[in-house]
């Protein structure tokens, strides 16, 4: 069982790769006639009232009208983001999640923030692999993530092994949802055809 939901948190959108098995920006394609990123923002922007995006490009994103925070340590991947993300954050907790991750479901969101008092992280994990980009982090993980850049140690998940995760898995993701698409993002053209078709 959930345990109590805290009152509020943050979330935290990042735009910071490259792109480049894509070869183009993903946040900006459309899908019926509408940009991903937008999607995201739609999906998360009633769950809370810091929601803000993590780029290095804010003249990209201008057009989209939310708070934009530049990387705190450039050139450190996603994990760079991760970082400026939690540190940026004006709640404890943050949700951050990718900017091509049309799909995404708040209720999905809603389920795993009543677990935000049982770690230090809250991620989904499927089968064996945890879902970094659609995770809650507490802001007590930030000198972990911290040591890790200055060694430049920049696997993603590579600091969870020192803080207490909170892994929901695939049976209790069941308690709110058997479609796991909202974990879909946008690596490839490929993945660009498939979310199309299930966006319809």
């Amino acid at each position: 069982m959930s345990g109590t939901t805290p009152n509020a948190y943050s979330i935290a959108i990042l735009a910071g790769g490259h792109s480049k098995r894509m070869g183009r920006n993903k946040a900006l394609l459309e899908i019926n006639h509408t940009p991903i990123l937008e999607y995201v923002i739609k999906a998360v922007t009633p769950l809370t009232s810091d929601l803000f995006l993590v780029t290095n490009q804010p003249e990209v994103y201008r057009h989209f009208h939310l708070p934009m925070v530049r990387d705190i340590m450039p050139e450190k991947a996603a994990l760079g983001g991760l970082y400026t993300a939690i540190s940026a954050a004006q709640n404890d907790w943050i949700l951050v999640v990718g900017c091509d991750m049309p799909l995404l479901k708040a209720e999905v969101i809603d389920f795993m923030a009543g677990y935000l008092n049982q770690g230090d992280i809250v991620c989904p994990l499927i089968g064996v692999h945890p879902e970094p980009l659609h995770a809650f982090y507490q802001k007590t993980c930030l000198p972990f993530i911290k040591e890790r850049l200055l060694n430049d140690q920049l696997k993603l998940t590579g600091f969870y092994e020192a803080v207490t995760v909170q892994y929901i898995d695939e049976s209790l993701l069941s308690q709110v949802t058997t479609d796991l698409n909202f974990l879909r993002n946008v690596n490839t053209p490929q993945d660009f055809v498939d979310i199309q078709r299930l966006i319809g």
